[in-house]
């Protein structure tokens, strides 16, 4: 590969919380010929710039804001990343959003911002090309993140002015945080929000006007628009620019993917209200879109309902309606939505707060609470008054919502009582709205994922429920374990290698694998093959598995809540199934051995970090007594 000459603009913002310095330090062009951007990028400055076992609300942890070569130009649909080591689960997180604060980083002059130590007081960070500027931020600590966004635009008098921030949630600590863009796209996953919160940075905004060169216009033009236009004429983007990720819900309910009632079962009776069919007809009033994107995969709804009025919220997404909604047994749309809004404001995943609500809500069921317990309030499934209320109660981490604040697993381990074994979380993180039981290879991919229980690194269902064939051409039988840990591990590496652009997962099937790796070469002049595209995502796999294991995760930790084994599905298609413990312990050995990964411990060996050109991360896990012999 040769020396890139555009696609990145070449600088790092680096901002010190704790000395309140800023200074900006030319791209390590090692680092993004081996790693890219995004995902890889950060994942190796969090390796080289936090020491192991570092406390995730120290000032020494270190949060990332990345963008990819690909940000701010003309391909369609990317994102932002926001990296960190995660106060949930304790493992790399890397958390997604969309909107346009990504673009306006990139016209700012900057690929990546790292931000270390914490401030003294409640702060935000202003970026307006190369003006930075720390300011105070006391007057805005503790408002919503709506009203957040609309206090720096007026003190910044910009209304175009793009903002990043906490809300009350993050302010509290609570670990599963999110950092809030665009006013309704968030940074959700693993309690990004909640390491701001722990550095009092209440917020980042930029502004930008310059440019991002590209190495061959005439190339990647002509590939943009080839992408542009396979986007356009795909029939599963067009059900995502009609229905939103909530054309999902009515195929999920009916395959007993739909977790209903804490993954009790899989499919809720009530499942239509909740669909995107159901959005359009009488919740939605517009449509948005991330920069550059012809999807407008966002849906803007208002509630109409005299109960919850004129609460408007993007989506409701396919994910938020079966934690808030099925797994709680919630079925209006229009409280739903309402307890969406909620979290946005107060800045928590809607993912992680329904999980963990529902966990309560069993407890209550059971018996192991009671109204004594939980401050008077009744946590039954199905009322929608309960779970609203214990959104307001996490947010402000008050009473029983201060210990849901610290997240599902660390909830359960204080309630104990055998909670633990209907707590659905993988190392911490709660499990998202895709089942197990009718789709075994996602409890591999969930077990195997790099920040906890995530859908987003593999996506088993394509080929168990949808019918897709595996790398090597063969079909994947649902229910049985053959097959699995292929199409796991190429879902990992190839999500790996397109986050590491930023690219939107919506849009990657349709743009293709190869036009991806002709943008990528185009903008920044670099020769990539074939061979080095897909070995990249293995490479970045391999690197975050390492820091993982660094950090104290082996194979002990790769493994999922004990009803999957252990509780057979209650109704449904697949009525009466779980997932056998020695069908998915042949899983996770078949895994092992295509990642090249010792069997007893899930660490790498020393001769597949060599293969991936990782040998100063093998040569560390040697001296930590971690590299298998």
């Amino acid at each position: 590969m040769r020396k890139m000459n555009g696609g990145y603009v070449g600088k790092i913002l680096e901002v010190d919380l704790t000395r309140e310095s800023i200074k900006t330090t030319p791209l390590n062009m090692d680092i993004a010929q081996r790693f890219v951007g995004g995902k890889g990028y950060a994942a190796r400055l969090l390796w080289e710039h936090t020491k192991a076992k570092v406390d995730p609300l120290s000032a020494d942890n270190i949060i990332i804001f990345a963008t990819g070569p690909l940000t701010a130009t003309s391909c369609p649909s990317t994102r932002m990343c926001i990296a960190t080591k995660s106060p949930l689960t304790g493992t790399f997180n890397d958390a997604y959003v969309g909107g346009h604060f990504s673009a306006e980083l990139k016209f700012a002059g900057y690929d990546f911002i790292e931000i270390k130590g914490a401030s003294k007081r409640p702060s935000y960070l202003v970026i307006e090309n190369d003006n930075v500027e720390l300011r105070d931020a006391s007057g805005m600590w503790g408002k919503d993140t709506f009203a957040t966004e609309d206090s720096i635009r007026a003190e910044c008098g910009d209304e175009s002015i793009r903002v990043a921030c906490i809300g009350p949630a993050g302010e509290k600590l609570v670990r599963y945080a999110v950092v809030n863009v665009d006013r309704y796209r968030q940074a959700a996953r693993g309690g990004v929000g909640t390491v701001m919160g722990s550095k009092q940075l209440k917020a980042v905004a930029v502004r930008g006007t310059g440019e991002v060169k590209i190495s061959d216009p005439a190339t990647f033009e002509g590939l943009s628009a080839e992408a542009s236009r396979s986007i356009e004429a795909d029939e599963g983007l067009y059900t995502m620019k009609r229905w939103g990720t909530g054309r999902s819900v009515l195929f999920s309910s009916d395959q007993d993917l739909y977790p209903t009632q804490n993954f009790q079962t899989g499919t809720f009776e009530h499942a239509e209200n909740l669909s995107g069919e159901a959005m359009e007809k009488g919740f939605w009033v517009k449509t948005r879109a991330c920069f550059g994107c012809p999807i407008h995969c966002g849906h803007l709804g208002v509630t109409r309902s005299s109960e919850y009025p004129q609460a408007v919220v993007e989506g409701v997404e396919y994910e938020t309606t079966t934690l808030l909604g099925a797994n709680c047994c919630v079925a209006s749309l229009d409280a739903v939505a309402y307890a969406n809004m909620l979290c946005d404001k107060y800045g928590l995943d809607t993912l992680s707060t329904g999980n963990v609500i529902a966990w309560a809500m069993e407890c209550f069921e059971k018996g192991i609470l009671n109204e004594r317990m939980t401050d008077g309030l009744r946590l039954q499934f199905g009322s929608d008054k309960a779970l609203i209320e214990m959104i307001e109660r996490i947010a402000q981490r008050k009473g029983f919502g201060d210990l849901l604040g610290e997240g599902v697993k660390r909830a359960a381990e204080k309630i104990g009582k055998n909670s633990q074994a209907f707590a659905m979380h993988v190392k911490g993180l709660e499990l998202p709205g895709w089942g197990i039981r009718a789709s075994p290879g996602m409890g591999l991919a969930y077990a195997t994922a790099d920040r906890g229980g995530c859908h987003q690194r593999a996506w088993p269902i394509a080929y168990e429920v949808k019918g897709a064939k595996g790398p090597d051409g063969k079909p994947v039988e649902r229910y049985g374990p053959e097959g699995k840990a292929l199409v796991t591990k190429a879902d990992q590496d190839g999500n790996a290698t397109l986050f590491s652009l930023v690219a939107c997962d919506f849009a990657t099937g349709a743009t293709g694998w190869n036009r991806y790796l002709g943008l990528l070469n185009s903008a920044t002049g670099m020769k990539m093959t074939p061979s080095d595209f897909s070995v990249l995502g293995e490479r970045i796999w391999n690197q975050i598995r390492a820091f993982n294991a660094r950090e104290g995760f082996s194979r002990r930790d790769d493994t999922l809540p004990p009803r999957i084994f252990d509780e057979p599905l209650a109704s449904g298609l697949a009525k009466g199934r779980n997932l056998p413990r020695p069908e998915f312990e042949k899983m996770l050995d078949d895994y092992y051995r295509l990642r090249g990964w010792d069997l007893k411990t899930g660490y790498p060996t020393e001769q597949t970090l060599k293969r991936l050109g990782l040998e100063d991360v093998s040569r560390s896990l040697d001296g930590l007594g971690l590299l298998p012999k």
